[in-house]
């Protein structure tokens, strides 16, 4: 268990500074969800000029784009948090608009293609998968769902928490969720998958471009954190969690 789990509350900073920061080499509008298999960046991000959304693959060490597919259709346009599990991406695709309709799709994580899909009479904004189940934040995350694969609705749950999660993942038993709390600050959280109490809490400030680390794209990878808060020129922050000597 890396050390950071020992303590409630930490900040950001406690970590020391990034590990790398990447800059992506692609001209990408708005940045939105993120997942990672350590090697590669899963990005999601919107042309809000184009009324379009895109699924990217990019390789972390060099920043690079290897691959892009558009997944809009129509109003449905805003891709949101992702979360790989096993061979799929789950994302959701959401009207552009507090409540609207939305799809959860699963790709294959490969070759970004379609396998499936279920619609949600709600705006999801972000997602998260695993154990046969699949859970998602609404518009601010005022809501927290959780479905089966097929999209049969299991609970409907108010989030208990102030923060409004941009990104959403599931590990080691735990939701992993991100996002902001006000105009200069956001947290990323370890909630209880049973009663989403808080576990633990890491609170971040803004980088360096006056962007709060937690606006956008969030996921966790062994005992690496990665930040995508930036729209175009989009940076990612690795951060390693375990950093030795940290009180």
């Amino acid at each position: 268990m890396p050390i950071f789990l020992a303590q409630l509350v930490i900040t950001l900073q406690s970590f020391g500074a990034p590990e790398a920061v990447v800059p992506l080499l692609a001209p990408l509008k708005h940045v939105q969800g993120i997942e990672t298999d350590g090697k590669r960046l899963w990005v999601s991000s919107v042309d809000k000029v184009a009324n379009t959304g895109h699924i990217h693959i990019f390789e972390i060490a060099t920043g690079k784009m290897l691959k892009t597919v558009q997944v809009s259709k129509g109003e449905v346009y805003h891709p949101g948090g992702m979360s790989i599990d096993g061979k799929s991406l789950w994302v959701p695709v959401a009207e552009y608009k507090r409540v609207g309709r939305s799809v959860i799709e699963e790709r294959d994580k490969e070759t970004l293609e379609l396998r499936s899909w279920f619609a949600v009479n709600d705006h999801v904004g972000c997602v998260a998968a695993g154990e046969g189940e699949v859970y998602g934040g609404n518009w601010d995350a005022l809501k927290i769902y959780t479905w089966n694969t097929k999209g049969g609705l299991i609970e409907e749950r108010v989030n208990p928490q102030k923060t409004h999660y941009q990104d959403m993942k599931l590990r080691g038993g735990k939701l992993v969720a991100s996002g902001v709390v006000d105009k200069d600050s956001g947290t990323i959280d370890w909630l209880s998958v049973a009663t989403l109490q808080l576990e633990k809490r890491v609170t971040a400030g803004k980088t360096d471009r006056n962007s709060r680390y937690t606006n956008e794209g969030m996921t966790v990878y062994g005992d690496r954190l990665y930040l995508l808060p930036e729209d175009g020129p989009s940076r990612l922050f690795v951060f390693r969690m375990d950093t030795p000597g940290r009180p």
